[in-house]
């Protein structure tokens, strides 16, 4: 699995709104502090037009909502506890593991190599289960116990 700067991105922008929303970020969505993209993007480091984009990709995703105006920004549009780090993952790349730029799905060998497939398939699902049993609220948990 490679994590690219957008999928790392991605998920430390639904953390700071999942934090934003209160204690593990639960009641937030619909609710809470709405956190502006100038904002997430000064606290994480990120590029604000990069940011952009990908706030974009997250709210077609159905992950964040967003409100215009001065008192605008963005919010979870679910709980923090119902957003898993593979649906955050999933918006932005699309898939999980690739093979020579294809998921692990669409790869396909012959001969010797046909076995092939079959690891990455394992691999594609280990991870799987990973990232879609981990949610932020697990995420914030663990930073509210590690101080």
């Amino acid at each position: 699995m490679y994590v690219s700067a957008r999928a790392d991105y991605a998920l430390r922008a639904m953390l700071a709104v999942a934090d934003a929303a209160g204690p593990a970020g639960d009641g937030g969505y619909g609710g809470g502090e709405l956190v502006k993209a100038a904002n997430l993007a000064a606290s994480q480091g990120i590029p604000l037009s990069f940011l952009q984009v990908i706030l974009l990709d997250l709210r077609r995703a159905g992950l964040l909502h967003s409100h215009r105006g001065t008192e605008g920004g963005y919010a979870l549009s679910r709980p923090a506890a119902e957003i898993t780090v593979g649906d955050v993952l999933r918006a932005v790349g699309g898939t999980l593991t690739s093979v020579r730029g294809l998921p692990a799905q669409r790869a396909g060998y012959r001969g010797v190599a046909t076995a092939l497939r079959d690891v990455w398939l394992a691999v594609d699902g280990a991870i799987a289960l990973v990232v879609d049993r981990t949610t932020l609220a697990d995420l914030l948990a663990d930073r509210a116990t590690a101080h």
